[in-house]
């Protein structure tokens, strides 16, 4: 019987499996402080917010019981509304990372709006921004 090479290969790749899926022996969990971050993070205590959505993360037992809730928030932090020519110092039609460093929420958000991964924010991107 002639058995084909790609049989043999895939045969004996998942004759391997077995040993690297074992695990070794479980590390606990740790936790850092967060570093610098430029302001994105913004703290309130949990009771100062309505909560918004609750959802508890199964443990196995005798692990700490987790529960993540969303809340909103207590106030706005960060100026959401700014006027395009205002941020286009240099007139050509797009906000680029750099003058984005004048309004810190843009600065924060400039990731998330880029969605074309230009390094620049036209109009579009702004939806929702922009006043003028």
């Amino acid at each position: 019987m002639n058995i084909p090479r790609s049989a043999l290969l895939l045969t004996a790749l998942l004759a391997t499996v077995p040993a690297m899926a074992q695990h070794g022996p479980s590390t606990p969990a740790q936790s850092q402080p967060l570093g610098p971050t430029g302001g994105a993070i913004r703290q309130q205590p949990l009771g100062a917010g309505q909560v918004t959505g609750s959802v508890d993360i199964p443990q196995p037992a005798g692990e700490a019981h987790v529960t993540v809730r969303s809340l909103e928030p207590s106030s706005v932090i960060g100026q959401y509304r700014i006027r395009f020519s205002d941020l286009d110092v240099n007139g050509d039609g797009f906000i680029s990372r750099q003058e984005a460093q004048a309004n810190p929420a843009l600065a924060d958000e400039f990731n998330s709006l880029d969605r074309r991964h230009r390094g620049k924010l036209d109009r579009a991107d702004l939806a929702g921004w922009l006043v003028d």
